[in-house]
């Protein structure tokens, strides 16, 4: 899949996303640090990241549940994950071209921007929001665009990387956007009993703490510190 203008026919086509609206496809390419050092060129891409990263988590859900109907909510939710991370996502933009049509600043792109997961992943998430909007709402369009990408990574890709520790996905993204330092882990008993004892677990990056945890095991309440942490950082769209 790479993108074409309707209007204009200037961009690469593979499969045809065809935007009636220039704008929306321009604004879905456009990064802050472009408007930081171009102010005069409108808006950027946030808010239609955050419209696609939700369209884009419903869709990779449906795709599961439709999928694979004998597997339970856990497993499905690591798939989805899976799907739809940071990672992936910027799998399927170096794949459609994005990292050439990203409109960035000089100081991102000398930083790398056009190679950067973060970058590739927010700006795809972008475009599916902004072709949701061009088509006037129609999911089904959208559903047509992005299930050939679901579909497209082997099943034991999924698989994997959807058993990888919460723990050491955490410490991936700490070591890719923070710090090389790896995050640390406190637990401590609060409650049950000599033979049954209760963890908590909290789990900082130099000293900001990101997520807790509980459980039966000190390393149990970690994981659950990680994946609380993982949650929050998805929430906030920084995954």
């Amino acid at each position: 899949m790479q993108f074409y203008s309707a209007k204009t026919g200037n961009l690469k086509e593979q499969q045809v996303l065809q935007f009636k609206n220039e704008n929306l496809l321009r604004c879905a390419l456009t990064h802050r640090s472009y408007i930081h050092e171009n102010p005069q060129a409108g808006e950027h891409n946030e808010r239609l990241e955050f419209l696609g990263d939700a369209l884009l988590t419903f869709l990779s859900g449906e795709y599961l549940f439709r999928r694979y109907p004998g597997v339970g909510e856990d497993e499905l939710t690591r798939r989805r994950s899976a799907l739809v991370d940071e990672q992936q996502l910027g799998k399927f933009g170096m794949e459609v071209g994005l990292s050439d049509l990203m409109l960035l600043g000089k100081g991102a792109i000398l930083d790398g921007g056009r190679n950067n997961a973060n970058l590739l992943s927010s700006t795809f998430e972008a475009v599916i929001g902004a072709y949701y909007l061009d088509k006037n709402g129609d999911l089904e369009a959208v559903r047509a665009v992005v299930e050939p990408f679901f579909s497209s990574v082997p099943e034991n890709t999924v698989i994997v990387r959807a058993n990888v520790d919460a723990k050491n996905r955490f410490q991936e993204w700490v070591q890719r956007n923070i710090t090389t330092t790896p995050p640390k882990y406190i637990a401590v008993q609060e409650g049950g009993t000599s033979h049954a004892p209760e963890f908590i677990a909290t789990v900082f990056v130099g000293d900001e703490e990101y997520g807790q945890g509980r459980g039966r095991r000190r390393r149990d309440a970690e994981k659950a510190a990680a994946e609380n942490a993982l949650a929050k950082l998805k929430e906030k769209g920084l995954l």
